[in-house]
């Protein structure tokens, strides 16, 4: 028995449907960062009563990670932040960067009507494809990107070997 056309629509529509959520979903997956509540130094989860009620958020805090030859560089998209705010700390081969996005009041009777920015404490891991030399390792933070420069250790650096074709 034959499917109707329609029906074969549907289920090619849902497979596609599918399929594109499963990709943005993976790629995703490493930027999608918690937001809390509460300072990230006191860690008590809770909101100022000047504050937003919807201040715990799922936000994108994205990442870019270059690898060259004597170095890796991970530079994290942090808008509005200063660099006081940040807390970076590197674990084997992981890099976590932790801080807190506070929000600011404008000074008008106003209200909000959305708010589409992530505020409170976050923690955000970024996994090196290389082992490096975390004491030498410097960040710096301008324009809302927080730049992190991560020498290579001597066993992980790319040597250029020239081979002699026969």
């Amino acid at each position: 028995m034959n499917k109707p056309k329609w029906k074969e629509g549907i289920e090619h529509a849902w497979e596609s449907l599918s399929e594109g959520w499963r990709e943005l979903s993976e790629r995703a997956t490493g930027a999608l960062t918690r937001f809390k509540p509460g300072s990230a130094a006191t860690g008590s989860g809770e909101a100022p009563a000047n504050e937003l009620p919807t201040m715990s958020s799922w936000a994108f805090l994205a990442a870019d990670v270059f690898d060259d030859d004597d170095k890796v560089v991970v530079r994290l998209e942090a808008p509005g932040m200063r660099r006081e705010d940040f807390d970076v700390e590197l674990r084997d081969d992981v890099l976590t960067v932790r801080g807190e996005k506070r929000f600011e009041h404008e000074a008008s009777q106003g209200r909000y009507r959305l708010v589409q920015c992530a505020y409170g404490s976050f923690r955000r891991e970024v996994p090196l494809p290389v082992e490096v030399q975390g004491e030498k390792a410097e960040a710096r933070y301008r324009d809302g990107v927080l730049r992190i420069e991560l020498p290579k250790a001597e066993g992980a650096r790319t040597r250029r070997v020239n081979v002699k074709v026969a």
